[in-house]
């Protein structure tokens, strides 16, 4: 079959041309990945989002879907690239792709988190440094070099069961030699009591006692990537930094990803994308604090489990599919050069425990750093986000699921959604008599669109003015020019386009709210379903526990306004930002915690929602605002009878 010329045409000038040479069928989306062209497909390139659109100036091209695309816009020649095949010449032309700006999060910060009490290097953690002075082989003495080495270290530490890799043994011989015997070998002493302890390098000569040692806690998150650099010696953190996960222009949640990993090359593609956002913070605290990458000898690692799955190529399609079972819950101890995480290459790499498909190693770090399992307390502890992850309980018993809110609350999958950067509506106030909005935007620039926390606001103050009814409905015959009849239904503009930067009309529209409504139905069904399981009235939570790093920016008024989170009084709820990471720290601290982690993986019990129509039924009560039963928001019920 002969090839086609296909011209790819790119740049806000139009001069940035790449010529290609293809078969008929090719997806115009792997195309633009083959010739090294960015196309963003946040939704893994199932058609939904409508985010990878392109433009056929000419040429044959077929469209297998045209959904998100209105008849005018296949008319102009626009074609959604996941969803079109190339069956001749073509010129294409590529849209400036929208650019994610980094989040780096300045050394400033750092005072933030606290040393572990006690925290003693020699006994807290399991990196140990172990000054040797070895007796050289002779012609009396013909013991191999490894076994000498063994011999030294079960001497002088009483440590007998170590592995090293490949690497460790071929450098071996010649840094021995190099270092006339005097050395100090650096290993991590059985990490967890499965696996034997972790040579790690050897350094010539002995470290002095103010030598920093340099290690990293990591929290792979299904948006952002966050990485502490951590010096093991002292306990202090160093620095962070933090950017959005470079994998969302393959998949905005999980299940896109997953998706999109089942595709040629995909997994491949996913896991180079993730290890180049970690690298790339690695980089920056490195460069910030003038250490060498191979000065860095141990990381932690915490994310859901298909981040880990991703991070580590292993095939994560079963967590999709019925009965939703993962390949591993624990990983082994694994190498950095395993993964290709740029420091040490034999640097212990530890994933922490999860515990299911949809509750992960974020969860059960997070339960570690919170505290809830040592509490007496009936504590709610969720981690507000694209999975929305649930662990109810104390220091008695713990049981936990994952309701699948999806990205609404991140931006995604609303028309004018946004992530949380400069130009995003962060907070919203409506006017009941006028019906007139007052916003606060990000950077104090011209609005683009709207953000997770101001959507809330948005919802909320929609349904307290009265702009539309409990079931999301906008009320279209409101006295206002921010109300209209839409391709959908009933619309209210938020930004007039001549206030916006972008020059069109930031709007809500009904196919929004319902997005926004299943999202934060799927939550609180969660929220309901776990407490009936087991028994108690999720309104007798004594705390509510918010993780991950948007719940720092919800209004709790807001939430219990769209029913999101539970009426309980203001005081029960304590936001705790980045549970996931500051439990990877600790873990990376001590022994004793990376040992409860473990325990709380085995003993946390994890209830499969899909497992009955409880959950349908509590997710249909809860897809009105704020809820089908009122009676359970009183503080609600009683603004709403005042006015």
């Amino acid at each position: 079959m002969a090839d086609h010329k296909v011209l790819f045409i790119q740049g806000e000038d139009g001069k940035e041309v790449t010529l290609a040479a293809l078969p008929s069928g090719v997806l115009i989306s792997d195309a633009l990945t083959g010739a090294g062209i960015e196309i963003g497909q946040p939704c893994g390139g199932q058609g939904r989002c409508g985010r990878c659109v392109v433009q056929i100036k000419s040429g044959k091209i077929r469209r297998r879907s045209t959904l998100r695309l209105s008849p005018e816009d296949v008319e102009n020649g626009y074609a959604l690239a996941c969803q079109s095949v190339i069956e001749g010449d073509a010129e294409v032309i590529i849209p400036i792709q929208e650019k994610i700006e980094r989040k780096l999060t300045t050394e400033r910060s750092v005072a933030d988190v606290t040393i572990p009490a006690g925290y003693d290097f020699l006994f807290s953690q399991n990196i140990r440094t172990i000054p040797l002075s070895l007796i050289p082989p002779s012609m009396d003495d013909q013991t191999d070099d490894w076994n000498r080495l063994k011999t030294a270290i079960r001497t002088s530490t009483g440590i007998e069961n170590i592995t090293p890799s490949l690497h460790f043994l071929q450098t071996m011989g010649e840094k021995l030699r190099v270092a006339n015997w005097e050395i100090t070998a650096i290993l991590d002493d059985s990490i967890n009591n499965n696996y034997p302890g972790w040579l790690i390098k050897l350094l010539p000569g002995k470290l002095t006692s103010d030598e920093s040692i340099w290690a990293l806690a990591v929290d792979i998150g299904t948006t952002t990537v966050t990485v502490w650099l951590v010096d093991i010696a002292s306990g202090v953190l160093r620095d962070k930094a933090s950017e959005y996960n470079g994998q969302i222009s393959r998949g905005e949640d999980v299940i896109s990803r997953i998706v999109y990993a089942s595709k040629e090359n995909g997994a491949e593609d996913l896991q180079r994308r993730v290890v180049e956002t970690i690298n790339n913070l690695i980089d920056i605290v490195c460069k910030r604090n003038k250490i060498t990458h191979d000065q860095i000898i141990k990381s932690v690692i915490v994310g859901n489990s298909t981040m880990i799955h991703l991070l580590t190529g292993i095939p994560s399609a079963s967590i999709r599919y019925s009965p939703f079972i993962t390949a591993v819950n624990e990983l082994p101890v694994l190498s950095a050069r395993e993964i290709g995480l740029n420091i040490y290459s034999d640097a212990v790499i530890d994933c922490l425990p999860g515990i299911a498909s949809y509750v992960g190693a974020d969860i059960t770090a997070g339960v570690l750093s919170s505290g809830m399992y040592e509490t007496e307390k009936l504590t709610l502890f969720m981690d507000v986000g694209t999975n929305g992850e649930i662990v109810l309980g104390n220091r008695d018993w713990l049981v936990s699921c994952a309701c699948s809110a999806g990205p609404a609350f991140e931006g995604a999958g609303v028309g004018d959604g946004m992530r949380a950067t400069h130009g995003a509506i962060e907070e919203v106030w409506i006017n009941g008599k006028t019906y007139e909005p007052t916003i606060r935007v990000i950077g104090g620039v011209k609005p683009k669109g709207i953000c997770g926390s101001g959507l809330i606001s948005l919802l909320a103050e929609l349904f307290m003015a009265g702009v539309i009814d409990k079931a999301g409905n906008v009320n279209i015959h409101l006295d206002s020019p921010r109300v209209k009849r839409g391709d959908t239904g009933g619309e209210y503009i938020v930004v007039f386009a001549d206030e916006t930067s972008k020059g069109k009309d930031i709007t809500i529209t009904r196919v929004d709210i319902d997005n926004l409504l299943r999202a934060k139905a799927a939550i609180f069904a969660g929220f309901t379903v776990l407490a009936e399981q087991v028994g108690v009235v999720l309104e007798d939570a004594e705390q509510i526990l918010i993780g991950g790093s948007f719940g720092k920016y919800i209004n709790v008024e807001k939430a219990i306004q769209i029913g999101l989170l539970p009426d309980v009084p203001w005081e029960r709820f304590q936001f705790l930002g980045n549970t996931a990471i500051l439990g990877a720290y600790h873990a990376l601290l001590s022994t004793e915690q990376r040992k409860k982690v473990t325990s709380i993986a085995s003993n946390l019990t994890y209830i499969e929602l899909s497992a009955d129509n409880t959950f349908y039924e509590a997710f249909m009560s809860a897809m009105f605002l704020p809820h089908t039963d009122l009676n359970r928001f009183p503080s609600v019920k009683a603004e709403l009878l005042k006015d």
